[in-house]
């Protein structure tokens, strides 16, 4: 079985039992741009994703002040 990321209208199939991390890893995402949300909670880096997992990607967006 499979993981499924999820981030806007693309979905990312990878294999279960890995980090969150090496997940995004091995979907070719930057796992410095997204934060995993399963069931409406953030989840870390290092959460092991089971087989079935469906995790929502949340893109961090930051920006600074005008001086």
């Amino acid at each position: 079985m499979t993981v499924k990321l999820v981030m806007r209208d693309r979905t990312y199939e990878v294999r279960g039992g890995m980090t969150l991390r090496d997940s995004l890893l091995h979907a070719n995402l930057n796992p410095e741009s997204v934060l995993g949300v399963r069931n409406g909670e953030l989840i870390t880096d290092e959460e092991i994703l089971p087989d079935g997992e469906v995790i929502r990607l949340v893109a961090v967006v930051s920006g600074g002040s005008r001086a």
